[in-house]
């Protein structure tokens, strides 16, 4: 397994920041990893909601079947996933208000018997695309 995570105090109210998240439309602006949606984003969020999403991610493309986990409007997006070779993938974006301000942290989660052979370099990886994420996301809604 391998975990990873970031976070950002990003210059705006929550509700501007979750806006921006769940902008399906926009969410190459800022999500470094994210590559397409082949069917469009979600139609609505709601626990248990599906949908796909093509990502790159040390430089190879995956697909991901994404089912929602977890939703807290402007608090909590909990997505798990199915990608290829076995590995199961997790993101947790939570927003915490902070002021006039958002604290904003990525979890991800990654596990699969492929993940042990590379756990390092998709450390590495993904804990650098969260953080061009948050500065991408930060510089979006500020």
């Amino acid at each position: 397994m391998a975990e990873v995570s970031a976070e950002a105090r990003l210059q705006a109210p929550a509700e501007k920041v979750w806006a921006q998240l769940t902008d399906w439309s926009a969410y190459g602006e800022w999500n470094a990893t994210h590559t397409s949606f082949p069917k469009g984003g979600p139609e609505t969020l709601v626990v248990g909601g599906t949908f796909q999403e093509n990502m790159k991610l040390m430089g190879f493309p995956a697909e991901v079947e994404w089912t929602i986990a977890e939703l807290e409007p402007a608090r909590v997006l909990a997505i798990r996933g199915k990608g290829p070779m076995a590995v199961t993938v997790a993101t947790r974006y939570t927003l915490t208000p902070d002021g006039d301000g958002t604290a904003v942290r990525i979890d991800g989660e990654f596990t699969g018997a492929a993940v042990s052979l590379m756990a390092g370099r998709l450390k590495d990886s993904a804990t650098a695309a969260l953080n061009e994420s948050l500065r991408k996301l930060g510089t979006l809604v500020s």
